[in-house]
């Protein structure tokens, strides 16, 4: 069942035999592998059911590191989490993502693909990709839409993913809502992990509600599923007992913060730009495609030149737009309905402060529908010729250029944190301060990157690549953050070296467990989604073992 913490008349306590902090798809996936058994458990969600600007501003933090990272726009306070934004990417991680790399310090996880494949299989039903998409070691099997370029492999890499067509909070709602064993509560805070008197074992978690209501979740296993930053934040702010915060006695909390930095590498002038950025569109006609390919390093280059993963996407960049379909586009846009919702605008306001493609793009205007219209009628033959261009796969917009974006890998680094703040929210809990550093390792991938995929797709479509001047050290880094937070709580077998160990378990914590992309020891190009989900099911069903072998309720 699902119940709001604001609603006076619910219970302002809750006994559980499993409490998952975090309603995004790491919790629902553990959550929802206990449905109809005798588990009773309890999910935390500090937001409600849509976006709200009074939760969504406890996300809100300080940036002092190397670049700006906004923690109040790149995550989502929201029943199903950040993913109620996402584009569905999903691919799994290879065992060269996995595996330790000499030039990379701090790199490899305990894991190894073998290990992860079945969970990637369940994975794959979990976010309703279609079964016939085999997939293998850092790939989707199957076709995609167009043919992608013909590609050098000692150099760049076709690499498909699949798209998963659910967002979690939607797609699962229902089945949590009837589910007898299942307790979601919206608008419950966690303030404080409480434990025993040696911080070896959670006795409870410390919630509140932004209109004064406080209780707590008793349980027998906990798991912290509230994002790479949230899942730090928590450990730090329970200090009650255990002063540096649960799981810190070795100050690796919040340590190894990473993204996948991203920026527009290059641009290519072409006579044919449709012939790079064609095979890499994403959306066929209106229709998102279940599998697409996208252009990584392979990983000989990465070994040969040392440098981390990373891929580049080619966006398309119009040139002059014919008057018929700019007033056919003016037309939509009057007639498309406003957006007055709280909700609505909220996820307006976070997507366009996620937007991963090229920067610069200038905002439509809306136009009066009647001139709007008038002029359609003027211009109908344009209208006509992109109809044909259509029916015959080719764009409507003749290209002006094609703008290469990157998407990077990020060295893993113990300075580069998560740490609390002196600013405190609305609980009065102190703020997330976001130390988010680059080192040489990440820049000498930027430029590897644009030199090795610059002039090889520009000659794929018999153009001139022109970099940017960043890029090659010649001006100040021009990236930005991908809302893909990895690493504040990484996972190790060595206590020493990770916050929790390769079951996901916190070292020194009998019953406390973590899910999500903060375990991550190292990042590679991949959207995380995938993996994030398949450790989840994975420690669900490591969660049920224990379970069962505890006997009843503390």
């Amino acid at each position: 069942m699902i119940i709001d913490y604001l609603d006076r008349s619910a219970p302002g306590d809750i006994q559980a035999d499993l409490c998952i902090v975090g309603a995004g798809p790491a919790g629902i996936a553990i959550a929802r592998a206990f449905i109809g058994s005798n588990v009773a458990v309890c999910m935390i969600e500090g937001g409600g059911l849509a976006g709200e600007d009074r939760s969504q501003s406890l996300y809100d933090g300080e940036s002092t590191g190397d670049l700006p990272l906004d923690a109040g726009t790149s995550r989502m306070r929201v029943f199903g989490g950040s993913c109620t934004l996402w584009g569905g990417g999903c691919i799994p991680f290879a065992d060269t993502d996995l595996e330790p790399r000499d030039w990379v310090p701090d790199s490899g996880w305990p894991l190894r693909y073998a290990e992860l494949a079945p969970w990637y299989e369940k994975a794959r039903a979990f976010c309703r990709i279609d079964p016939a998409h085999g997939f293998g070691p850092g790939h989707f099997d199957g076709p995609s839409p167009r043919q992608p370029l013909d590609l050098d492999p000692e150099a760049l890499v076709n690499f498909i993913f699949a798209r998963s067509p659910i967002t979690f909070g939607e797609a699962y709602r229902e089945e949590l809502q009837q589910a007898a064993n299942i307790t979601v509560m919206l608008h419950a805070n966690v303030m404080e992990l409480e434990t025993t008197a040696d911080a070896g074992v959670v006795t409870g978690a410390r919630i509140g509600s932004l209109d004064g209501r406080r209780g707590r979740v008793r349980a027998r296993h906990f798991v912290l599923a509230a994002g790479g930053i949230e899942n730090a934040r928590i450990l730090l702010l329970s200090d009650s007992v255990a002063p540096a915060g649960l799981g810190n006695d070795r100050d690796l909390v919040g340590r190894y913060f990473m993204d996948h930095p991203s920026g527009t590498i290059g641009s290519v002038r072409s006579d044919d730009p449709d012939r790079l950025t064609r095979p890499y569109e994403r959306t066929i006609g209106k229709v998102r495609a279940p599998l697409s390919p996208e252009i990584g390093l392979s990983f000989e280059a990465q070994r040969s030149h040392r440098s981390l993963n990373a891929r580049v996407h080619p966006f398309a960049v119009e040139g002059q737009v014919p008057r018929g379909i700019r007033a056919l586009r003016d037309v939509r846009a009057a007639l498309r309905p406003p957006r007055h919702s709280e909700a609505t605008l909220l996820e307006a306001r976070l997507s366009a402060a996620l937007q991963n493609g090229p920067g610069g793009a200038a905002l439509a205007v809306q136009q009066n529908l009647v001139i709007s219209a008038m002029r359609l009628g003027l211009h109908m033959g344009d209208v006509v010729k992109a109809v044909a261009q259509k029916i015959a796969d080719r764009p409507t917009v003749r290209s002006d250029r094609a703008e290469l974006v990157g998407f990077f890998e990020q060295a893993p680094q113990r300075d580069s944190r998560i740490l609390l703040g002196e600013d405190r929210d609305t609980l009065g809990l102190r703020r997330v301060r976001v130390d988010w550093r680059l080192n040489d390792l990440d820049r000498h991938t930027w430029r590897t990157t644009t030199l090795i995929a610059g002039e090889r797709l520009a000659a794929a479509c018999g153009g001139r690549f022109e970099p940017a001047a960043w890029t090659l050290g010649e001006a100040s880094p021009e990236v930005h953050g991908t809302a893909h937070h990895l690493g504040t709580t990484r996972m190790a077998t060595d206590p020493s070296t990770g916050v929790v160990d390769p079951d996901g378990k916190v070292h020194g914590i009998a019953n406390l467990h973590i899910a999500g992309s903060s375990v991550f020891p190292t990042g590679g190009w991949a959207f995380p989604t995938f993996t994030i989900v398949a450790l989840s099911l994975r420690l669900a069903e490591q969660l049920r073992v224990l379970l069962n072998a505890s006997g009843g309720l503390l």
